[in-house]
């Protein structure tokens, strides 16, 4: 376990923005994780659960609590059960699975951030999602110090959503997860994007390792990597429609995509009709590669992205009538917010 103290936020999230927090705790443990609770409970300080921080952004005022970030890594295997350690690199997860011929997170290569996080905004991409292959997760329930199984059930999984980031948010620390997989291989026809790839290099092979590469290649090409360009991965979340509304959405000349999790708009199509990729407002770049990613050049507070944020989700909504939602968590100082909000009332 290591305690360290005024700790740079931005030095913890990949946009690289934030200021200090006050405490930042690694477990390494179960004894750790209670340590870490009772510590800012004889403090009277909140907590806040750090992964990868791939997918939190930080406040400029920073956080008068104490960060819990998991240091617990392992990957074990039982009978097609993976479990793997709350701070395990999740794509080390999915490197595993594919030299061992599991299919169902393939296609989730390369995603950033830690193993304990990925159920708890259900993370997908090309068709698949963690939801689909999950079984239960290990967790510490801060609210009643219990350390608890939790069901697939439990979580009530829905598109980038569970209780995690909805209804239980920092409630619950995710010491490891379980994931049944199977062995054989994703069926065809795939996402466009790795459609184009297959023609375009003559691909045959479609075990889940040659999956994971095509996939690794992609991402690679469009998006950012985190760990050297400041970045939050897809900042947007797509847009899902009902059947009914396809024929209003098509006859605005928007394109929708069918796949097994539903039909969706592509709020990165909206971004680059509005025109809006590949330009830079208040120091965030908009990606011109994937526009649903925002690029952090020369950004130096939250209110730098938050205005461009903003600017996007008023344009985009102008343009096509559509409400583009964040995806990235945001760290907010609860003390902080509520003494603003009173000297604003």
């Amino acid at each position: 376990m290591k305690i360290s103290e005024n700790v740079p936020l931005s030095t913890l999230t990949t946009m690289r923005l934030g200021g200090p927090a006050r405490y930042v705790i690694e477990v390494e443990s179960n004894s750790d994780i209670e340590y870490a609770y009772n510590f800012a409970k004889s403090r009277a300080l909140p907590t806040f659960i750090i992964g990868g921080g791939a997918n939190t952004l930080a406040h400029d005022e920073g956080f008068n609590g104490v960060i819990i970030k998991n240091a617990m890594q392992g990957i074990t295997e039982e009978e097609g059960v993976i479990t793997a350690m709350g701070g395990t690199e999740w794509d080390a997860v999915v490197e595993y699975a594919c030299k061992h011929e599991y299919t169902g997170i393939e296609a989730l290569s390369k995603i950033p951030g830690l193993a304990g996080a990925a159920p708890v905004q259900n993370i997908g991409a090309y068709g698949q999602d963690i939801s689909k292959v999950f079984v239960s997760a290990s967790v510490y329930d801060s609210a009643t110090g219990e350390f608890k199984t939790m069901s697939k059930d439990d979580f009530k999984f829905s598109y980038r959503k569970s209780v995690m980031n909805t209804t239980e948010k920092n409630r619950y620390f995710v010491i490891s997860i379980s994931l049944k997989l199977t062995t054989g291989r994703m069926e065809r026809p795939f996402y466009n994007s790795i459609e184009k790839y297959i023609f375009d290099h003559n691909e045959t092979v479609f075990t889940p390792m040659n999956v994971r590469k095509m996939v690794s290649a992609i991402r690679a090409e469009k998006l950012p990597d985190p760990k050297t360009t400041p970045s939050a991965g897809s900042f947007f979340k797509n847009i899902y429609i009902t059947e009914e509304e396809t024929f209003a959405v098509t006859q605005k000349g928007i394109p929708i995509h069918r796949g097994n999790d539903g039909i969706k708009i592509n709020s990165g199509w909206l971004i680059e009709q509005a025109g809006l990729a590949g330009q830079v407002y208040n120091g965030i770049r908009v990606s011109d590669k994937a526009a649903l990613v925002l690029i952090n050049e020369s950004a130096k507070s939250f209110s730098d992205l938050a205005a461009t944020r903003d600017f996007i989700i008023t344009t985009v909504f102008n343009k096509f009538g559509y409400r583009l939602e964040q995806e990235p968590i945001e760290l907010v100082d609860q003390g902080q917010k509520i003494a603003d909000l009173l000297s604003n009332g």
